[in-house]
């Protein structure tokens, strides 16, 4: 059975304020603990193309990715794929906002397999995915309410 992790949280910030600083690739490194750095490689209408580069694992291992990202501002969501999969047989990711009473509301919906030959299986990867978005996403809710405050 192929993984799936779904993680919500709610930021008290204006949802355009949400929309603008989750959707600033170049201003990922800053955003998220984890990415060393985000190379975009193609634009296409809102369709962008990307190599995201993490800082090294415990290991030393440092893992990069070519991935692509559609944000649609109407439907209030974003499709992303990993192009290049690595150890992944497919990842899929589907991003959503919503206004709500205590600000926005943002949910990361994850899909994906891992490759026979990936160093952990799918219920690892679920457990290990659904762990790290729910720390990157309180980082990412203490700087954007941060920079709310502030305007």
């Amino acid at each position: 059975m192929p993984g799936h992790t779904d993680n919500e949280i709610v930021i008290a910030a204006p949802l355009d304020l949400v929309w603008e600083t989750t959707n600033d690739l170049e201003n990922w490194p800053q955003l998220f603990s984890e990415y060393a750095s985000v190379e975009v490689l193609d634009r296409q209408g809102s369709l962008v193309r990307f190599r995201l580069t993490m800082h090294p694992d415990d290991n030393g291992q440092v893992w990069s990715w070519v991935s692509e990202r559609e944000p649609d501002r109407d439907t209030l969501s974003v499709r992303a794929r990993r192009v290049e999969p690595g150890p992944f047989e497919f990842m899929e990711i589907r991003w959503e906002y919503a206004e709500v009473p205590a600000g926005t509301r943002m949910r990361w919906i994850q899909d994906f397999a891992m490759k026979p030959t990936a160093p952990v299986d799918d219920q690892g990867m679920t457990a290990h995915i659904d762990r790290n978005s729910k720390v990157q996403m309180q980082l990412i809710r203490e700087k954007v309410e941060k920079r709310a405050a502030e305007l």
